[in-house]
């Protein structure tokens, strides 16, 4: 047999999985009947105020059922987004009439049970961040998944963006020269609808700085170790579920990411930044993400999640120019109806269980190393680059 190099091998290997993952969607795209793929939407609270109005009005999307443990919030969407049917309970939910999609909008730290609980029942799954709590979840999620012959996916869609295109393409055609380094930052004052940001299994990371890790992976490749410091810096918070409480995750993170042939990446998220435009960052003209090279650097304007515009500079064009102001289509909550629309046409999404995944690795890796003061080393891959 010949002999290959690995960066061979993961890359035919990855290509043969491509392969029958497109062909999974062609299979079902092939033997779906109806137009539209059928949605049960679990968790009616912040998150589905941006989903549901999202979804409602996609062409692929008929939303069948909406589901949360607080009953009124489940009737009062499904009323308003007319959706026929609405429960209380998981377990009435997979019950009740056909869908073939679940789509998780619940706490974070339930995401791993539920979307196990949906995989078991026949169901495909997109699912808020993270799709599970650990990594091991997570992997065991995917891999349940792949045996059921079903799909699951996890947030963010930042790599859906335009400007994340953009970006990806620049560095791709080498107008940064040789890439070095990057870094990112995201933060606000704290979400204070909920206690589960604050919570064990919650945390700026997997809230915040899960988008940085995605974009910042997605761009320069996947993380082959992290270094991490992890603190809290208020120790209790008052929301309006609970009142006061103790914060049990963190609110404050730094983590450095090797990304090989020598890129090191940064990203800092927390709960304690005052930012004076605020959590949707409207009005701002700061470059949220930065990329250093050798003959050139860009920067992200305003948030991944809500992105509108790229700053380069060249050896070629020293003044920055600016690119891509326009997110066209892109909206952070679209990724439930992307996958939508791959199904129905049996294409293959940027998006890819594989990325989130690694980012959720990624996450448990820096609260190891935050705890541990230690460099640790990551196992998980997934396809690259992605354009």
């Amino acid at each position: 047999m010949k002999n290959i190099s690995r960066q061979q091998f993961l890359q035919s290997t990855a290509m043969a999985g491509t392969a029958m993952l497109l062909s999974s969607l062609k299979g079902f795209a092939e033997t779906l009947q109806q137009k539209k793929i059928k949605m049960g939407v679990i968790g009616c609270g912040s998150v589905s105020t941006q989903y549901l109005p999202h979804l409602s009005k996609s062409p692929y999307v008929e939303l069948v059922s909406a589901c949360d443990i607080i009953p009124e919030r489940a009737k009062l969407q499904a009323e308003k987004y007319r959706i026929p049917n609405h429960y209380a309970h998981i377990d009435q939910l997979l019950a009740g009439p056909k869908f073939d999609m679940m789509v998780t909008l619940t706490d974070m730290q339930e995401h791993g049970r539920l979307n196990k609980q949906a995989l078991m029942a026949g169901r495909h799954v997109w699912s808020e961040k993270p799709m599970a709590n650990t990594y091991k979840e997570g992997k065991a999620l995917l891999d349940l998944a792949k045996e059921k012959k079903l799909r699951i996916w996890g947030a963010p869609a930042v790599v859906n963006s335009p400007q994340f295109a953009f970006m990806a393409k620049a560095i791709r055609e080498g107008k940064l020269g040789r890439v070095s380094s990057a870094h990112a930052q995201y933060g606000h004052l704290g979400p204070t609808w909920s206690a589960f940001f604050y919570e064990k299994g919650g945390g700026s990371l997997p809230d915040l700085g899960v988008y940085n890790l995605a974009t910042l992976t997605g761009l320069l490749g996947p993380a082959k170790s992290v270094m991490a410091m992890t603190t809290i810096v208020t120790p209790e918070r008052t929301v309006d579920n609970k009142g006061k409480i103790k914060v049990e995750a963190e609110d404050n993170t730094m983590v450095l990411m090797d990304h090989g042939n020598g890129v090191i990446s940064h990203v800092q998220c927390g709960f304690n930044y005052f930012d004076p435009y605020g959590h949707e960052g409207k009005g701002q003209e700061k470059q949220t993400i930065t990329i250093w090279g050798t003959h050139g650097n860009m920067g992200l304007v305003g948030y991944d999640w809500a992105p509108f515009g790229v700053d380069l500079a060249t050896h070629d064009h020293e003044k920055v120019q600016r690119f891509v102001p326009d997110p066209g289509t892109y909206v952070w909550q679209e990724g439930a109806s992307v996958i939508a629309e791959s199904l129905i046409k049996g294409i293959e999404p940027l998006i890819a269980a594989e990325h989130a995944l690694h980012v959720l690795e990624i996450i448990e890796a820096a609260r190891e190393s935050g705890n541990s003061g230690k460099k640790i080393k990551l196992e998980s891959d997934f396809k690259w680059p992605l354009i």
